[in-house]
């Protein structure tokens, strides 16, 4: 486990304080609507296994994890504290998730704050297990808790996409939701720079739903559009996805940060 007074902990806590300068209070039933509000509503997706965390920015800490977390890693919610997510990095993953944590922290201390919520930060990271295996978490994550000067909380699902991405360098993106600019695959010396995005919004929502494993019924009953017009959008998504099926159209969103 990394200790807690690891200059691997510390540098990153250190971005994590840029954006906080006191610790807020909240009823926990309170935030557990507003976990609840998030996984329903806001792009979060899940292609397999996964469990959530709710992180105290302040204090560098994680408050709660549930408990699908034993299912993906092995571990109980107890034993899932930052230090022993941040020492179970794989060594040649850990410059990755400072340099991406460095550029979040930059990203949100820049963003105006009615922009906020319609972010999603996504990065993937090599994980050890409890058994000691190595396996690739996919990492979404958004400010859950925040005024007009502190972020106190963010909101993480943290899936297991080790089928999926079996090897390869971590990607980081920076997801707009509601319409708002993307920045994909952000790479270590590069600034922010919006992203051409291949799809409509239209073929986004449909995309979400094909990386969610739903067949063209069901994204047509969801949807409210006929089957005619799904089918049609999903040729049109691995046409310019430059995919044949619809497991390397998944494949493709992953490794690069699409979503």
């Amino acid at each position: 486990m990394e200790k807690q007074d690891s200059i691997f902990y510390l540098t990153a806590k250190k971005f994590w304080q840029t954006v906080v300068s006191n610790e807020a209070r909240i009823d926990i039933s309170q935030l557990q609507w507003q976990i609840e509000v998030h996984k329903r509503m806001l792009s979060i997706f899940h292609v397999g296994d996964y469990y959530y965390v709710l992180f105290n920015v302040y204090r560098g800490e994680i408050e709660h994890t549930s408990v699908e977390v034993t299912n993906v890693l092995g571990y109980t919610p107890e034993e899932m504290t930052i230090h022993r997510f941040m020492g179970n990095i794989h060594p040649e993953d850990k410059p990755y998730f400072l340099c991406f944590e460095d550029k979040i922290v930059t990203f949100f201390n820049l963003l105006p704050k009615d922009k906020i919520k319609n972010y999603k930060i996504q990065y993937d990271l090599r994980l050890k297990t409890k058994s000691n295996k190595y396996i690739r978490i996919l990492i979404q994550y958004l400010p859950l808790d925040y005024d007009q000067n502190n972020f106190y909380r963010s909101f993480h699902i943290h899936t297991n996409i080790t089928h999926i991405k079996p090897e390869g360098t971590p990607r980081f993106s920076i997801i707009g939701l509601d319409g708002e600019p993307s920045y994909y695959n952000i790479q270590d010396t590069e600034v922010f720079t919006k992203s051409y995005d291949l799809f409509t919004r239209r073929e986004r929502e449909i995309l979400k739903l094909i990386v969610e494993g739903k067949n063209s019924k069901t994204i047509a009953e969801e949807l409210y559009i006929s089957l005619h017009t799904v089918n049609s959008h999903r040729k049109n998504i691995l046409n310019k996805a430059g995919v044949k099926t619809p497991l390397d159209l998944v494949r493709r969103v992953i490794s690069e940060a699409w979503m």
